[in-house]
């Protein structure tokens, strides 16, 4: 459940992340609100993941996703260029995140028994 919470909160950090965009310096006010409501419940679901993933694997990944998702959002909605190294970079960057998943699911079996 812990990593549920962590790709929501993820995927809530690209909107926000976009977000900004179009707060223009937060002067905006619909955009701006619409942010910080993004920005406040992404981390809402960042903090809940921490109880049972360590805070190293769970900020990696948190990162990854918002910075991963941003781009491909940028690409496919924003008129951001598109290049083959820049795709290659996020899809290893996507599986680096994936790879923090494997990895750290001894340490979540651990702290759960542990009752953290």
């Amino acid at each position: 459940m812990a990593w549920l919470y962590l790709i929501i909160g993820g995927i809530l950090e690209i909107g926000w992340a976009i977000g900004l965009s179009f707060s223009n310096g937060f002067t905006s006010i619909a955009p701006s609100i619409v942010t910080i409501l993004l920005l406040t419940i992404s981390f809402y679901f960042f903090a809940k993941s921490m109880k049972l993933i360590p805070i190293g694997t769970a900020y990696a990944a948190f990162t990854g996703i918002g910075a991963g998702g941003t781009s491909i959002a940028g690409m496919l909605f924003l008129g951001e260029e598109v290049s083959v190294p820049k795709i290659l970079f996020i899809c290893l960057l996507i599986f680096g995140v994936i790879g923090l998943k494997f990895s750290s699911k001894e340490e979540e079996a651990n702290n759960a028994m542990e009752g953290k």
